[in-house]
C-alpha cells in the first residue's frame, strides 16, 4: 500500500469515527428528550389548561361575580381496576369565585386490597385554566380494602377571570371527569383515607 492510500484509509477512519460519534449524540439526545417530553408536557397543559387540565391554587378567590355557572361530574373506572367510583352528586351551581367543596364515593368490589390513581380534565377543555383546584383526591393514589367504600372529597372554584374569556363568555357548564386506573407498583406512601363525610358545597 502506498503513502497515500494508507493517508486516504486513515482520513476515511477518522470521518467514519466522526460520523458514528455524531450518530450516538443524535440517539443520546432523542432519548433524554423523549424521557423530558412528558413531564414537559405535563407542565405545559398544567401551566395553559391545554386538553382540558385544571389548575391547582393555594387559596380561594380574591373575589366573586354575579356570573352563575354549573359544574357536572364524571366518574369512569378502567376496566382493569375493579372498582366503583361515582360522584355523590351530580351537578353544583354557584357564582364565579365561590368556593365548593364535594365527594365522590370509591368501592372496592374485588376481594384484595387494589390501589388507583386517576386522571383528570374538564369540559370544554379551555375552561381547564380557570377550573382551580384547592384540594383533590387525584393528586395522591388510593388504596382501598377488599369491599371498602371511601369519600373522596375535591374543592375548587372557577377563576372568575374566565368571564373576561370571549371564547367562554356563554359558556354556562363544565364537567368535570375523573377516570381511576390500577397502580400496579404503589409509591409509599398512598393517600390516606377520608373519615369524616366532606359533600356539602360551600357557598
Amino acid at each position: 500500500m502506498s503513502v497515500s492510500d494508507a493517508q486516504n484509509s486513515m482520513d476515511l477512519a477518522r470521518k467514519n469515527r466522526r460520523v458514528a460519534v455524531a450518530a450516538a449524540s443524535v440517539f443520546a439526545f432523542m432519548v433524554g428528550a423523549a424521557y423530558a417530553a412528558v413531564p414537559l408536557y405535563d407542565l405545559f397543559c398544567r401551566v395553559t389548561g391545554f386538553g382540558g387540565t385544571t389548575q391547582v391554587a393555594e387559596a380561594e378567590s380574591d373575589y366573586v361575580i354575579d356570573r352563575i355557572v354549573t359544574i357536572r361530574f364524571d366518574g369512569n373506572v378502567n376496566k382493569s381496576l375493579p372498582w366503583k367510583f361515582k360522584p355523590e352528586q351530580r351537578s353544583v351551581t354557584f357564582k364565579m369565585g365561590e368556593t365548593a367543596q364535594l365527594a365522590y364515593l370509591a368501592t372496592n368490589v374485588s376481594e384484595n386490597t387494589t390501589v388507583g390513581t386517576s386522571t383528570f380534565n374538564v369540559s370544554p377543555p379551555t375552561a381547564g385554566i380557570y377550573f382551580n383546584k384547592l384540594d383533590c383526591f387525584c393528586f395522591t393514589e388510593q388504596a382501598l380494602e377488599p369491599g371498602e367504600t371511601v369519600e373522596m372529597p375535591v374543592v375548587f372554584f372557577v377563576d372568575p377571570e374566565m368571564d373576561k374569556d370571549p371564547e367562554l363568555k356563554h359558556v354556562k357548564e363544565i364537567t368535570l371527569s375523573y377516570t381511576f386506573f390500577p397502580v400496579d407498583e404503589p409509591e409509599q406512601p398512598v393517600a390516606a383515607r377520608v373519615e369524616a363525610p366532606a359533600t356539602e358545597t360551600k357557598l
